[in-house]
């Protein structure tokens, strides 16, 4: 992610932070749980493309899913600025590691 996108996540999360009645702390935990109720989404979504409900059919496309993969992406995101002090620097240390663990060097 450039600084660009990580500002507009800032913005984003101070803008959550600013409508909500709840203290930080909570605010926290409600951005992680937040995450759980996205993930159900893209679930919903992808049953949908399937057409694996007998009750609604075919009702989502795979664009839908891409959409809700980006709620979930975007969720996580601002849940990183609420936990941790330098968001990009913890995620670009995350990605490293799981990339050495799972990648071949090139």
């Amino acid at each position: 992610m450039d600084e660009r996108q990580w500002e507009t996540v800032r913005r984003l999360a101070d803008w959550l932070a600013e409508g909500s009645t709840q203290p930080p702390e909570m605010q926290r935990v409600l951005q992680c749980l937040k995450l759980g109720e996205e993930a159900g989404e893209v679930a919903e979504a992808v049953i949908g493309a399937l057409g694996q409900n007998p009750r609604k059919g075919f009702s989502h496309s795979w664009d839908d899913v891409a959409d809700e993969l980006c709620d979930v992406v975007i969720t996580a995101l601002v849940a990183l600025i609420r936990v941790h002090p330098d968001p990009p620097a913890a995620f670009d240390a995350h990605l490293a590691k799981v990339a050495r663990r799972v990648l071949p060097e090139q």
